[in-house]
């Protein structure tokens, strides 16, 4: 029996997927638990719609993410951070991706998940550093942050 999982089955399939199947496994496990659907006309139509409207929706997200891609790595967006610091320029304590996030939000509105910046340790010197940041898949930016000496 041809049928369309709807969830993902270990070893047998992924969600989406179309596969043939035993006709008592099909019915007796899969359909009886919701995790398959018969493949007739009508429910490939459906699925064939779901996956446009997902490929539609994922580059809608890609092209979001490109712009913002594009405003965080303009010249103009450089992120004021200013921190207390020893003679030798070395900070007491540092700055972390989650001030980075918060500072980039307070003076440019823009949104970047702490979570996703690569920042191993976080900043503990003054001057100017670039941070990665993955926006998306396969979309990273460079956010550029400056530590100034606070007064």
């Amino acid at each position: 029996m041809k049928v369309i999982f709807t969830a993902d089955v270990r070893g047998k399939g992924k969600k989406g997927e179309v596969k043939n199947v035993a006709d008592g496994y099909a019915q007796n496990f899969l359909i009886k638990n919701n995790k398959a659907i018969e493949a007739t006309k009508q429910n490939m139509s459906k699925l064939k719609a779901e996956q446009n409207k997902e490929a539609k929706d994922y580059k809608e997200e890609l092209a979001k993410a490109k712009e913002l891609k594009q405003e965080i790595e303009d010249d103009k967006t450089v992120v004021e951070i200013s921190a207390k610091s020893g003679a030798d320029g070395r900070l007491f304590g540092s700055v972390t991706s989650k001030k980075i996030s918060e500072e980039l939000e307070k003076q440019y509105g823009i949104k970047v998940d702490k979570h996703k910046m690569e920042l191993n340790e976080g900043v503990k010197s003054l001057g100017y550093i670039n941070v990665k940041s993955k926006i998306f898949e396969g979309v990273e930016a460079t956010i550029r942050v400056h530590v100034a000496e606070k007064k």
